[in-house]
């Protein structure tokens, strides 16, 4: 069995769509789903499926072992940032080296970086006058949006969209590529 982690900061719509994904599967599920928001939606998302959710804070992410205690205890085989806008540490990372991914709602390397998350995303493209967008999955390293893109697709921005507009097209994107994507990186085909 493959054990998903999942890291989520807010409204909690990928997690929840990985968790259905995977939810009558024997070969992977998603195990814990950890937040850094006590506020966050995803906590309320988790309950209904049944499956545990932690929030923490800065020191038990940062400073201390506690979250890579859980990581370790849980056996994980991918660690999924979905929505989660912490820097991911990089002692972590380095004890699972290649299992840690996000999903960014750009086409990197354009509108990536500190800062550049939701709503600045979508806005940042309007104001350059792009004529497409999309979404990035990559592994995660020491730098923000910068790792090793895994898998990315587009799509169109029309001249009079809004934020929102694009919102909702990024959106149908990761719900329709993510899970399928997460779904290859645990069974490659050899």
């Amino acid at each position: 069995m493959k054990r998903i982690i999942i890291f989520a900061s807010g409204s909690g719509t990928n997690a929840e769509n990985l968790i259905t994904f995977f939810s009558n599967r024997d070969d992977a599920s998603v195990v814990q789903v950890l937040t850094n928001n006590a506020q966050a939606k995803v906590i309320e998302r988790c309950k209904k499926l049944n499956v545990s959710v932690l929030s923490f804070n800065k020191d038990d992410f940062l400073q201390s072992n506690h979250i890579l205690n859980i990581l370790k205890t849980s056996r994980t085989d991918l660690i999924v940032l979905a929505g989660f806008i912490w820097k991911f540490p990089e002692f972590i990372m380095k004890e699972f080296p290649n299992k840690v991914i996000n999903i960014h709602p750009a086409l990197l390397p354009k509108y990536g970086g500190k800062g550049m998350y939701g709503k600045r995303v979508h806005e940042a493209v309007i104001q350059n006058n792009e004529n497409e967008t999309g979404i990035t999955i990559h592994y995660v390293n020491e730098n923000y949006d910068e790792g090793a893109i895994i898998f990315q697709t587009k799509c169109d921005v029309n001249k009079t969209d809004t934020a929102n507009d694009i919102a909702v097209k990024i959106h149908k994107l990761e719900m329709e590529y993510f899970p399928k994507v997460v779904e290859k990186l645990l069974f490659p085909k050899e």
